[in-house]
């Protein structure tokens, strides 16, 4: 019966930090799934050596931090490749200013 409320209060949780109404990020999204996981088996490892609330508690602990740490490192490489983006947007934007200086310098010398 234990195990019932949990998940329902877990359910309950979920349910209302997903009405925020901002997306989340990795970190986040990496920390909640991993406690969810974490939980669901710690519950079952617990229930199994006669201590579930313990198993909950542990498994819940353990599986947010690995999906936080997951997570992060995911922000992490997406703001890289953002940061990486934009700097190959601003050179394509001088390589075209450079192409129109030319075009226009042909132009006033003759070509």
């Amino acid at each position: 019966m234990k195990f019932n409320q949990v998940c329902i209060l877990g359910i309950v949780s979920l349910s209302l930090l997903a009405c925020d109404g901002q997306s989340l990020s990795n970190r986040e999204k990496g920390t909640l799934g991993g406690a969810a996981l974490g939980s669901g088996l710690g519950a079952i490892i617990g229930h199994a050596t006669g201590s579930t609330g313990a198993g909950i508690a542990i498994g819940a602990g353990a599986g947010a931090l690995a999906g936080g740490l997951i997570g992060n490192e995911q922000d992490n490489t997406k703001a890289a490749q953002d940061r990486q983006d934009e700097r190959i947007r601003r050179q394509d934007e001088e390589l075209r200013r450079q192409r129109r200086e030319l075009d226009q310098m042909k132009q006033n010398q003759g070509y």
